[in-house]
């Protein structure tokens, strides 16, 4: 016959099942924070930080700042105001992470969530962030005065959540990140930038039509963006249709887009954009106004270089290999 467990047995077995439970239940909630933190994706960190030396700053995944940068030039490429981008960032925040994502309550898609049935698009053209992004500006400049309104009230009117009051936390970081994206702030984001290995958009080709894809086909009209492939700087010329070439036999290439001297915020939103597409587009160096970003760490600032110090944007893609 079997012995029962003696009190202090029990006591042990029960001691034991609680601690495994808390194990268990503080993975749980690590996994979560990463997943947060990381837009549900891992791969290299970005950092943005405030222009107002006040030490706020906060951490995203490369793939939710591509997103992000993806919003924040469909928006200016629209004539949007900076509050605008901010609105459509923090909105962002909260329906997906910035995660461009296939699922959802009900049949909802995508960055912002948006749903086919209620006539949004299409499953295609909501999945594409640049069509996402466009169509939520078109119902947000619907909204009168929306630039007045507080945010989490100018997010609702487009969104129609059913947890309205949501979209104000997520202002502080939305904040940030619009001012780095739409130029405000200079030197402000910084990514790890380490190669997506996924994907072989790489080269001067692949950086013109994301660019074109983010910001629109003016975009390389207005900057007469000019590319070599040989790693030297190019001085701009007035090209209506620049056609960008890599070489043929490997060695690094390099995208300038002159900005004219008074369009400083226009370089440091291309500046920015080009750093938060860095893992995607094999980005190694981007320069601007005496400042350079190098790939490696998210934590590394901006450094003062000789390079290009006068110049316009100055993009270098990683070293393409030669035809096999």
């Amino acid at each position: 016959m079997l012995q029962s467990p003696t009190p202090k047995k029990r006591r042990r077995g029960r001691l034991f099942r609680f601690s495994s439970a808390l194990v268990v239940l503080l993975a749980v909630a690590g996994y979560l924070v990463v997943q947060y933190v990381t837009g549900g994706r891992g791969g290299p960190g970005c950092k943005v930080v405030s222009g107002k030396d006040d030490g706020q700053a906060y951490e995203f995944s490369q793939e939710q700042t591509m997103n992000a940068a993806t919003i924040a030039a469909v928006g200016t490429g629209r004539g949007m105001p900076e509050r605008a981008v901010t609105i459509a960032l923090a909105t962002a925040l909260q329906e997906s992470q910035l995660v461009n994502i296939e699922h959802g309550d009900l049949d909802s898609l995508g960055l912002f969530q948006q749903r086919p049935s209620q006539g949004w698009g299409t499953k295609k053209e909501i999945l594409d962030p640049t069509y996402a992004a466009g169509v939520f500006y078109e119902h947000l400049a619907e909204v009168n005065d929306y630039q007045q309104l507080p945010l989490t009230v100018a997010a609702q009117r487009v969104q129609r959540s059913g947890y309205p009051e949501a979209y104000a936390k997520h202002e502080p970081e939305a904040t940030l990140l619009s001012a780095a994206l739409t130029g405000q702030a200079a030197a402000t984001l910084t990514c790890q930038g380490l190669p997506d290995s996924t994907r072989a958009n790489t080269g001067p080709d692949a950086v013109r039509a994301a660019l074109v894809r983010d910001f629109g086909r003016t975009v390389l009209k207005e900057t007469g963006a000019e590319v070599t492939g040989d790693g030297s700087v190019t001085k701009a010329k007035a090209k209506s249709t620049p056609s960008p070439s890599a070489s043929a036999t490997g060695g690094s290439s390099t995208v300038t887009l002159p900005v004219r001297s008074e369009s400083t915020r226009t370089g440091w939103q291309l500046a920015h954009w080009a750093v938060a597409n860095s893992s995607v587009l094999h980005i190694e160096r981007v320069s601007y106004a005496g400042r350079e970003w190098s790939a490696g760490s998210a934590d590394d600032p901006w450094h003062s270089t000789a390079t290009n110090a006068s110049g316009g944007v100055r993009i270098v893609t990683e070293r393409q290999a030669g035809p096999k």
